[in-house]
């Protein structure tokens, strides 16, 4: 049977908002890991088949397919198709699953998958301003009169009965770990960094602890428990993948970093919205035959801190196999680029530590998530 292998990933430092990444197009995001992904595997861009890129807001400056755009502004030949994928904030994660099925199925030899988005220049809900994406008999439905992933992550800490105290130790934890992850060198080896601009993730605010945060407002409910400081950043950033088969790999003098062993995608309460990753991962791990003291290494995006926490209640985990580089709370979660960006730190944290398993997932807008096994090669 054929299979998908991971060659190499890499990632652009996280830029936040309005900082050091406000001033690079998102198609020069895209470029910028495209050209540092065939730099560093030796593979000739014309022998790429496609780029199957994430991006969540496709409006202004990322509305042109930004998948073909950066295939273009990397100086790619013209022969190199693109497309754009969104499935919101697990929009790059999808991709990877796609250029597997692909080159599975071999309708490719070689795929890129990745995505970008700069959320300093495409600002998050530009793409439906003035609009109504939700007909009124969606709304009636489920009894709301909008959507709200802010509000979901309120309903979510009540439901596992999440402090606010539990949240601000956990978003304390994610600054910790992801300032070791940079002191220590850990990233160095997945990074793309951006001359004269970008050489490490820009969000971490060093020194927070508990105490800083408990002083923060809440930002969807005046008796809530979600605040920015334990909500990820809105940042900047890119991140892509090279996939093919064993066999094709082989054949070019390459050497995979990991298999993708497994992949899945579940779907839950639109309202709550959150909570899919709980089933995803479920769902993935039955798939893979594969228990969930099989998996070494995690990665559950920390969109706000009560996503992962509500996963860990549910799945039983312990111990620091839990976002071990710090999360989006500490660096950021450029959207269409998150899920790219943490597979890259999943299989070289792996590499790394010799982690045969790993699983990523992420919740997604509409109460959607995807999941993601990873093995080691």
């Amino acid at each position: 049977m054929r299979d998908a292998v991971i060659v190499d990933a890499v990632r652009t430092p996280i830029g936040r908002r309005n900082g050091a990444l406000a001033g690079v197009h998102p198609a020069e995001l895209t470029a910028h890991v495209l050209t540092a992904l065939v730099e560093r595997t030796g593979l000739a861009p014309g022998d790429v088949d496609d780029v199957i890129w994430g991006c969540v807001s496709q409006v202004g400056e990322q509305s042109a397919n930004l998948g073909r755009v950066g295939v273009l502004a990397a100086g790619w030949p013209v022969s190199v198709p693109g497309t754009t994928v969104d499935r919101k904030c697990g929009s790059s994660q999808q991709a990877v699953s796609f250029a597997a099925a692909g080159v599975i199925a071999g309708h490719y030899d070689f795929a890129i998958a990745g995505g970008a988005e700069s959320m300093s220049r495409v600002p998050m809900g530009s793409n439906v301003q003035g609009a109504k994406p939700y007909p009124d008999g969606v709304l009636e439905r489920f009894g709301v009169e909008r959507f709200d992933q802010g509000v979901g992550a309120e309903m979510v800490a009540a439901k596992w009965r999440l402090s606010r105290t539990q949240l601000d130790e956990y978003s304390a934890r994610s600054h910790e770990r992801a300032a070791a992850a940079i002191d220590s060198g850990a990233l160095a080896g997945q990074l793309a960094p951006l001359p004269g601009m970008l050489a490490v993730d820009e969000g971490l605010r060093r020194g927070t602890t508990v105490e800083t945060l408990a002083g923060l407002k809440t930002a969807f409910r005046e008796d809530g428990v979600i605040t920015a400081g334990n909500a990820s950043q809105i940042s900047d950033g890119a991140g892509a993948l090279l996939i093919t088969t064993s066999e094709t790999a082989l054949a070019h003098g390459m050497t995979p970093m990991a298999r993708i062993h497994s992949a899945a995608i579940a779907a839950d309460d639109p309202v709550i919205m959150l909570t899919a990753p709980i089933g995803a991962t479920a769902k993935v791990l039955k798939r893979s035959g594969l228990s969930i003291d099989d998996i070494g290494a995690f990665e559950v995006n920390e969109a706000f801190a009560s996503v992962p926490l509500a996963w860990q209640a549910e799945t039983g985990t312990t111990g620091d196999v839990l976002n071990p580089l710090g999360g989006a709370i500490a660096v950021g979660h450029p959207l269409g680029g998150s899920g790219a960006i943490l597979m890259t730190r999943l299989v070289h944290h792996m590499r790394s530590r010799r982690i045969r398993y790993g699983l990523q997932t992420m919740c997604e807008a509409g109460g959607q998530a995807n999941a993601t096994i990873l093995e080691l090669l």
